[in-house]
């Protein structure tokens, strides 16, 4: 990645933090998702925290949350992406953020490592869905034809990641498997509670692939509501606790 490659962007936080983050393409950008997350971590933790943040792209989630001095030093994050990698690195340092970064696959990097906290950033859309939306130019998106196959891998093997006490956050899109994937939480965890949600109208650029999306909604892939002449969708975040083992 050079110079040329790096822009400065803006990222809001529902809290009002304005948080400027070195970016390149093919880095996911920071979106409601970003938001519901970080807000959902806030509304559950009110202490400094062991984190883990994975997929963490710019590395958003581990600065807003310093910020708000949840976690201990350091803050953990990976990504499968380099570039990724060396984003969250640069907005780490700017943020005067102690972070160990690394790169890889879901929890390839972290293995025999415990966290108290564990944030899920990592893509959770239909597959194809992911390839005519504007949300993943050069970013990988292998999540299954029902958009479950990273999540729930997250959620199948994060008790073996979580120190005792500890909780995962991870958000469902309305347009992946929404019951498939609430099912692998409900059969690894006591506890998964609903911290956030959002509608959202669906964006303009994918109105052009309704077929393709009503034939994945009539097939259970996705949940699509169309009601008043729109076509909505909905982000949620859990935070799933109690593992069982």
């Amino acid at each position: 990645m050079t110079d040329k490659n790096k822009i400065d962007i803006k990222f809001t936080t529902t809290s009002g933090n304005n948080l400027a983050l070195t970016f390149v393409p093919g880095v996911f950008t920071p979106n409601t998702t970003t938001n519901l997350l970080i807000d959902g971590v806030k509304s559950k933790i009110t202490e400094p925290v062991t984190l883990l943040d994975l997929g963490c792209g710019t590395g958003v989630v581990g600065v807003a949350l310093h910020i708000h001095a949840l976690v201990k030093s350091p803050v953990y994050a990976s990504d499968l992406s380099e570039p990724g990698v060396v984003c969250s690195r640069i907005n780490f340092e700017r943020y005067n953020c102690d972070a160990d970064v690394r790169v890889g696959s879901l929890f390839q990097p972290w293995s025999g490592n415990k966290f108290d906290v564990i944030v899920d950033d990592i893509s959770g859309i239909a597959q194809s869905v992911a390839e005519v939306s504007p949300w993943f130019p050069g970013v990988p998106c292998d999540t299954g034809a029902d958009g479950v196959d990273l999540v729930v891998n997250i959620i199948s093997n994060a008790k073996n990641h979580l120190n005792e006490g500890g909780c995962l956050f991870f958000p469902v899109l309305s347009l992946s498997n929404v019951d498939k994937i609430i099912e692998a939480a409900q059969k690894n965890f006591f506890k998964v509670e609903l911290v956030g949600r959002q509608d959202w109208p669906l964006p303009k650029e994918l109105h052009e692939h309704l077929p393709l999306l009503r034939k994945l909604s009539q097939e259970g892939s996705i949940k699509l509501q169309e009601k008043f002449g729109m076509v909505l969708c909905y982000t949620e975040v859990y935070c799933a606790s109690s593992p069982i083992v």
